[in-house]
């Protein structure tokens, strides 16, 4: 914490670097990484009224902290807002110097009244969510960290890092895979990872919403393990040793369920055909697996063969009728093999399962421009439009 509490808003500071290690992991985040965010803030600093003995108390409070005394600093900064409410720069100090000391709950408080005061902070909201992670607030700590990327707070790299990293746990948590690795893809460079990445990786991948300490508590690593090392080969581009390593997994864990799965919806962009022969593979294992379905599906819809994909989108509605993608190859299937009313009505509960996917707009355009429903399908054309930046999106690989 010394580095961030001589760290003053709107002046100079000194910038010695930081550490990022817990237990040995470089990405995680330990008592400094986030200190960096004081550089990012806007920090405001308006012309304010301030009360009789405000003066006084911020100033002993920003000395408490440049002499690193945060003990005095926190209570010298909570006797300054209470002075001001409306000093953000006192809430933010208060706020960072309670993370430092793993007072979580107070800095997470803290730091909404920064936020109220100063809304798009979006490192400050970031923070927010890590402090929100660290006490189990998981929904609203996604919300704030995913906020606060939009913000901009993954500007600097190694602050990307901690956040996505963190984004990807929540992701995986909320039952949000395929979004999980996506985001661990942005992690997979070529150096050496650290168990705890790797099992996370393997969670998100092998589909277990558990977070990785939960895993590691159990002594339950070792499928994890494998798979994320395996994924995070590919993803980081050593696609033979990333083979090799997936020929490992489903070696030593031959029962695994999502394993063929995981490997598939690597090489799905890359190598379709191969990617259908893993799918398969996982529906030797797993028969009810309603994801599978749903890819396999995808893939023959991609590959022009609407009667393939037929049986695989009904299996997949059949086990996820929640599930958009499901919804979506059954819709697609349903109208390019005839059934245009049927297709439709399942694009339309697609649709209301995610309103934002491009995907699904597209789908329900054709079905509605067959079905003769000329408003509809101009209106969905239009949003294509809106939702792809000025054209019509080419289909993606994956739903």
């Amino acid at each position: 914490m010394a580095e961030a509490m001589r760290r003053r808003p709107g002046g100079e500071h000194e910038d010695r670097g930081f550490l990022c290690s817990v237990q040995g992991y470089r990405w995680l985040p330990s008592l400094l990484p986030l200190l960096l965010f004081v550089l990012l803030l806007p920090f405001q600093l308006g012309a304010q009224e301030s009360p009789a003995g405000f003066d006084a108390v911020a100033a002993a409070a920003t000395s408490a902290r440049e002499q690193n005394d945060p003990s005095r600093a926190i209570d010298l900064y909570r006797q300054a807002v209470q002075l001001n409410p409306k000093w953000p720069d006192g809430w933010w100090f208060l706020g960072l110097l309670e993370y430092g000391l793993d007072w979580y709950a107070e800095a997470r408080d803290a730091l909404t009244h920064y936020v109220d005061l100063t809304p798009n902070a979006g490192p400050a909201l970031a923070l927010r969510g890590l402090c929100e992670f660290e006490t189990g607030e998981y929904a609203q700590s996604l919300t704030d960290i995913e906020h606060g990327l939009a913000l901009g707070a993954a500007n600097q790299p190694r602050n990307a890092q901690i956040l996505y990293y963190h984004d990807a746990l929540l992701l995986a948590h909320a039952g949000r895979f395929e979004g999980a690795l996506e985001v661990y893809a942005k992690l997979a460079h070529d150096e050496q990872p650290n168990p705890e990445l790797l099992t996370s990786i393997g969670l998100a991948g092998l589909r277990n919403a558990a977070l990785p300490k939960e895993i590691i508590a159990a002594n339950q690593t070792d499928p994890y393990l494998a798979a994320g090392n395996a994924a995070f080969l590919f993803m980081s581009g050593h696609e033979s040793e990333a083979q090799a390593a997936f020929q490992d997994l489903f070696q030593r864990f031959p029962t695994a369920a999502n394993a063929h799965l995981l490997y598939g919806y690597l090489l799905f962009a890359k190598d379709p055909d191969l990617a259908i022969l893993e799918f398969k593979h996982e529906l030797e294992i797993t028969p009810a697996n309603g994801t599978a379905h749903a890819l396999l599906a995808w893939a023959y819809l991609l590959g022009d063969n609407p009667g393939g994909a037929l049986p695989h989108a009904e299996k997949a509605v059949e086990e996820e009728p929640a599930v958009a993608t499901a919804q979506l190859v059954l819709g697609k299937s349903q109208v390019d093999t005839g059934d245009v009313k049927g297709g439709t009505a399942h694009l339309e509960q697609a649709l209301k399962l995610e309103p934002d996917n491009l995907e699904i707009h597209l789908a329900l355009a054709k079905a509605y421009s067959k079905a003769g429903r000329k408003e509809d399908s101009v209106r969905e054309r239009r949003e294509c439009l809106l939702r792809s930046g000025g054209g019509e999106a080419a289909q993606v690989a994956r739903p």
